[in-house]
């Protein structure tokens, strides 16, 4: 199940889909992002990893023919009374606490929603399985399969992490995420040495190189002081386009290919970033903020934040110039 909720974490929910055509099924967060494949012609199973949000959306996956999750009460109410065909995902809280039915709750539900004309399947999400080692994973693997112990139903549990992680945790199904993407979910570790490949490069170029004084400063609040006199350039990008704010002084970016920093704070459609590595830089320059050459990851843990935000932002205002592999 290849999860495209969040436009496909800001790729393109779409482009997403498109580029996944053995994909057995793919994941979404609403009906809306549902309703969008469905009206691109995309024709594989999709299913609503939250469930309906209120029961007028029951005619909506009916009409278009989508799997839905369970994970409280009143969604089993809705789908005991309504479609007995649609295939439902019930899902077990083993230890996030966040979405699902307690192990002990199982048994109930199955006995109200299970008929002749439905499947039934089962999931559960874990809450640190990027954390390699951390014992939470397999307590909550032995939670999960002891309350579905005898039930039919095929099981999924393991996210990107998971995927990568705890093979013990497959399953029947996995919902890749993050790695789809070319982005690992741990830490201390790049999609690279997973043999994974950046699916989006944000890329930009500079628009002005500027001659700096020693103790002179750059952007907004006096935020980068010179230390030297310093060419200094600017590159047409900036929160408003995405890029984290708090990604300051020090984070990673390419310049004409050569690895230099950003200065300062990234101002709304612009950033400054340190030239002296270059030797020489012109107007026109390309600068890749992260992707080909710059795992996001790097960026991500610069700016104090994780990948899946970074991507994530990028439904602003970037144009997408699309290219097979």
């Amino acid at each position: 199940m290849a999860i495209v909720k969040a436009d496909g974490y800001g790729h393109g929910v779409i482009r997403v889909a498109n580029a996944l055509p053995e994909a057995d099924a793919f994941g979404v967060a609403s009906v809306e992002e549902a309703v969008r494949l469905r009206e691109a012609n995309i024709t594989q199973p999709i299913v609503l990893l939250e469930g309906p949000f209120e029961e007028q959306e029951l005619s909506e996956i009916a009409v278009h023919q989508l799997e839905s999750v369970v994970h409280n009460h009143d969604q089993v109410r809705m789908f005991a009374a309504g479609s007995p065909h649609t295939t439902l995902w019930i899902k077990l809280d083993t230890g996030m606490h966040r979405l699902g039915f307690a192990p002990s709750e199982v048994p109930a539900v199955v006995a109200v929603l299970a008929n002749p004309g439905r499947q039934v399947r089962f999931m559960t999400h874990f809450a640190s399985a990027h954390l390699r080692q951390d014992l939470s994973v397999p307590r909550q693997l032995e939670a999960f399969f002891s309350a579905i112990d005898g039930a039919e139903g095929e099981r999924c549990c393991a996210n990107s992490s998971a995927i990568l992680g705890w093979p013990e945790s497959h399953g029947d199904w996995v919902r890749p995420g993050l790695m789809l993407y070319g982005v690992s979910p741990f830490s201390d570790r790049s999609g690279e040495s997973f043999g994974l490949r950046p699916a989006m490069t944000l890329a930009s170029a500079l628009i002005a190189v500027k001659r700096v004084a020693q103790y002179e400063t750059v952007g907004y609040g006096k935020a980068y002081v010179c230390p030297e006199a310093m060419e200094v350039g600017v590159v047409a990008f900036g929160y408003a386009d995405g890029y984290p704010r708090h990604a300051g002084t020090g984070t990673p970016i390419l310049v004409n290919g050569v690895r230099t920093q950003v200065i300062g704070d990234a101002s709304m459609d612009m950033m400054a970033v340190d030239l002296r590595p270059l030797g020489d830089a012109r107007v026109g320059d390309p600068v890749v903020l992260w992707g080909d050459g710059l795992p996001v990851e790097e960026v991500a843990q610069a700016a104090g934040t994780i990948p899946y935000e970074l991507l994530c932002r990028m439904r602003m205002r970037a144009h997408f110039v699309e290219r097979r592999a």
